[in-house]
């Protein structure tokens, strides 16, 4: 019975790892150079920073702010206006041809104090950006994100099995022991072995946030059907609010922080984009410590009254999702956490690797043995 068990837990193990090894591969090799893309950024002279000024400095309304922008790009629509974490001086207005989500957008990084336009860089070009859309999509779009979400999914079946199976691998051998001095795969197998271990909690936590991660778009559709539904309900039937019908913006983020005294402004969304609803400006606030500042509260602002209409607490899968997107790229740690993670992931890269040269190792020397048993004469064994 137990040799069946082992049997089923060694298939599990096999195709689970065949099966999701490129892409996990893939996955970690462009996740390296995102642990640091603010450092990278910063080296390709990509981050926009505010230049100093005294700490007094009266600050530009967002109305005029969004002015600014606007007048960058006339023929695009304001999706979004978001501050850095790290700074309050910057607004990043992110501007689209529709009010729908798209790839096709400009952004445009106001001064909050003297309302000058620093930069309008491009966040859709350029190497990280290519490593982000292959970390996050394989340029697949919401199709990518599943499939991925589905390698993370046998990713965690790998690595499950593997610590099964690593027991009775190992109760001939000591603990964390690599053969030498023998034939290179069995080196290669043990350092497989071992390096799986160690990795193993690392891997379990940054393959699940991943898989998580890939059900964004997903949670979010749900959240705005199951939640927003009954704040929704006065305002059915009616068109989106058009931008020239709006309250000031300025006047609404006042509203939704009194309604919220303590927090900070992570983001707003507008009248009918994504994060929004058609008749509301969205403003998105985080608090101010290291954990409660990954954790969003909606404040829905009415875009014509400028009245908060409803601050819906989030629900148990979108505080997962919110929680698991910086903890699978090490952003709760600073520079030490960055560190450990990137070279968990270079030891990632290598489990990864050899696991899949064993595999191709054991391929060949099974092909090999069969032409060697094909070319003995009748009654002969190689």
């Amino acid at each position: 019975m137990r040799s069946v068990t082992l049997k089923r837990w060694t298939w599990v193990h096999k195709w689970s790892s065949l099966v999701c090894t490129a892409f996990m591969l893939l996955l970690c090799v462009t996740g390296l150079p995102l642990i640091f893309h603010h450092e990278i950024g910063h080296l390709l002279g990509t981050e926009v920073e505010a230049p100093p000024m005294p700490a007094d400095t009266p600050r530009a309304s967002l109305d005029r702010v969004l002015a600014v922008a606007r007048a960058q790009h006339p023929d695009r629509v304001v999706q979004f206006v978001s501050q850095p974490e790290d700074s309050n001086d910057l607004w990043f207005v992110t501007m689209t041809p529709t009010p729908d989500p798209t790839d096709d957008f400009r952004s445009v990084v106001v001064d909050a104090r003297t309302g000058e336009v620093l930069a309008q860089p491009r966040f859709d070009e350029g190497f990280m950006w290519v490593m982000l859309k292959l970390h996050v999509d394989l340029f697949a779009g919401l199709p990518g994100k599943l499939f991925l979400g589905l390698m993370g999914l046998l990713l965690l079946a790998a690595i499950v099995s593997g610590a099964v199976l690593y027991g009775p691998f190992m109760r001939k051998l000591e603990f964390g022991a690599v053969r030498r001095g023998r034939r290179p795969w069995l080196k290669w197998l043990d350092l497989h072995n071992v390096l799986g271990i160690v990795t193993l909690m690392w891997l379990f936590v940054v393959g699940a946030t991943g898989m998580i991660n890939t059900w964004a778009d997903l949670l979010i559709k749900y959240w705005q059907h199951d939640q927003l539904s009954a704040v929704l309900a006065p305002y059915r039937g009616q068109p989106v609010v058009p931008p020239a019908e709006r309250a000031s913006v300025q006047r609404s983020l006042e509203s939704a922080s009194q309604h919220a005294p303590g927090m900070e402004l992570s983001f707003i969304a507008f009248p009918g984009t994504a994060f929004s609803s058609p008749h509301h400006t969205t403003f998105f606030l985080r608090g101010n410590e290291p954990l409660t500042a990954r954790l969003l509260q909606p404040v829905l602002v009415d875009a014509r009254s400028a009245e908060v209409t409803a601050a819906p607490r989030l629900p148990w899968y979108l505080t997962a999702l919110l929680v698991s997107q910086p903890l699978h790229f090490g952003d709760y740690g600073g520079r030490a956490m960055q560190i450990l993670w990137a070279l968990l992931d270079i030891l990632s890269i290598v489990v990864l690797g050899s696991g899949l040269y064993l595999w191709l190792r054991k391929g060949s020397a099974a092909n090999a043995a069969t032409d060697a048993a094909a070319a003995q004469p009748a009654g002969v064994s190689p």
